[in-house]
C-alpha cells in the first residue's frame, strides 16, 4: 500500500500515532476494506498501532448554471437540480492530511 510508505518516509523514523486522510466519495474507498488493508500492510511496516482518522468529503459538482448541488457515487455528474453536466468541485480527495508522530526518534 502506497500510503504506508509515504508515511513511513514522512515520519522521519518516529513512531506514528495517528494519519488523518481527507478522502472523498467519488474515489469509492470501503471504509472497511481501507481499514483492513491498513491494519495489514501496517503491520508490517513499524507502523502496526497507527490509527487512520478519515474525513469523508462529500461529492459536489457545479454546473454552467452555477448550481452547486451535492451528488451521490452512483448519481454520475449531473446537475440533479437542472439536468446539465457538472464538474467537480470536491469528491475527488485522498490527502495526507496531518500525521502525529511522536517527538522523538
Amino acid at each position: 500500500m502506497q500510503l504506508a510508505k509515504v508515511v513511513t518516509r514522512a515520519a522521519e523514523g518516529r513512531t506514528v500515532r495517528t494519519v488523518h486522510l481527507r478522502i472523498g466519495a467519488l474515489r469509492q474507498v470501503v471504509p472497511e476494506t481501507l481499514s483492513y488493508a491498513w491494519d495489514f500492510v501496517s503491520r508490517d511496516t513499524g507502523l502496526g498501532h497507527a490509527k487512520l482518522e478519515i474525513d469523508w468529503v462529500p461529492a459536489v459538482v457545479e454546473c454552467a448554471h452555477g448550481h452547486r448541488e451535492q451528488v451521490g457515487p452512483l448519481d454520475g455528474l449531473l446537475c440533479p437540480t437542472c439536468g446539465k453536466p457538472g464538474r467537480v468541485i470536491s469528491g475527488e480527495e485522498f490527502t495526507i492530511v496531518d500525521i502525529d508522530v511522536d517527538a522523538h526518534k
